[in-house]
């Protein structure tokens, strides 16, 4: 619906909810640090787990946890390279994807369970949607999270959408800031995803193309072979950049 001035206030509103959302996250977050602070914590994990803890909210008495359902979920329905959709339990609440940082924390915490499906959670909203959520500012312990189950569910058909996620969480705010407070496993995970995602890259070339006498079948040949070498060149470079923007060595 537009406005008579010609503006989108669906649109306007969704933003305003959405910053809204990221507001009161990143409030939760700082009275969590206050307050562990003021608890005197022995270390950085117990630090950590205190703010990771900031969203919980007590049970009332009229929440319930419904019964899941199999849902048929296509990963990758926003890439131009569709994968074959797997059969995932989901809660029946979720059925469609968050559009906001407050559906998404929801979405991350209530009903994606286990490391399998915040994978295809992940894969399912794509990087563009991902770093449109998060744009402000992307919540303390998320980006640890994010790459601890892309390290774990990482499968070949979903490289390239993997390398958009990652490009995508890397333009959010206070990306550097979550890069450092990265814990030891967080980054351990991270060296393994991008290791992963290097033995994946250099596997793509090796296999061996049929060849022909014709001329025209190997112009044919060539073409593919300069365009996939090209590809191949454009992501090391993508890959390279992200490496260092996520300080793996």
């Amino acid at each position: 619906m537009e406005a008579a001035d010609g503006l989108d206030t669906a649109v306007l509103e969704q933003e305003l909810l959405a910053a809204v959302a990221a507001d009161e996250q990143r409030a939760r977050e700082n009275e969590a640090k206050l307050r562990a602070l003021r608890q005197g914590v022995s270390s950085y994990e117990e630090f950590r787990s205190i703010v990771l803890a900031a969203h919980l909210k007590p049970l009332q008495r009229k929440d319930k946890v419904e019964k899941g359902r199999n849902v048929l979920w296509n990963p990758c329905a926003a890439q131009a390279k569709a994968l074959q959709g797997s059969e995932v339990e989901i809660p029946q609440e979720l059925d469609q994807l968050p559009g906001t940082s407050a559906d998404f924390y929801r979405a991350w915490r209530r009903c994606a369970k286990s490391s399998t499906e915040k994978y295809h959670l992940l894969l399912a909203l794509g990087g563009e949607a991902l770093g449109r959520i998060f744009q402000a500012d992307l919540g303390f312990g998320l980006l640890g999270e994010f790459l601890k189950v892309l390290s774990e569910n990482l499968c070949h058909e979903d490289r390239g959408s993997v390398l958009q996620l990652l490009q995508s969480l890397a333009g959010t705010g206070r990306f550097g800031l979550n890069v450092a407070l990265l814990s030891r496993a967080e980054k351990e995970s991270s060296r393994d995803l991008f290791g992963k995602l290097q033995s994946m890259g250099r596997g793509q070339g090796s296999a061996d193309h049929p060849g022909s006498t014709a001329s025209c079948e190997a112009e044919r040949e060539a073409h593919l072979m300069d365009t996939r070498l090209q590809k191949e060149a454009e992501e090391e470079r993508m890959m390279m950049e992200l490496m260092r923007r996520y300080q793996v060595s």
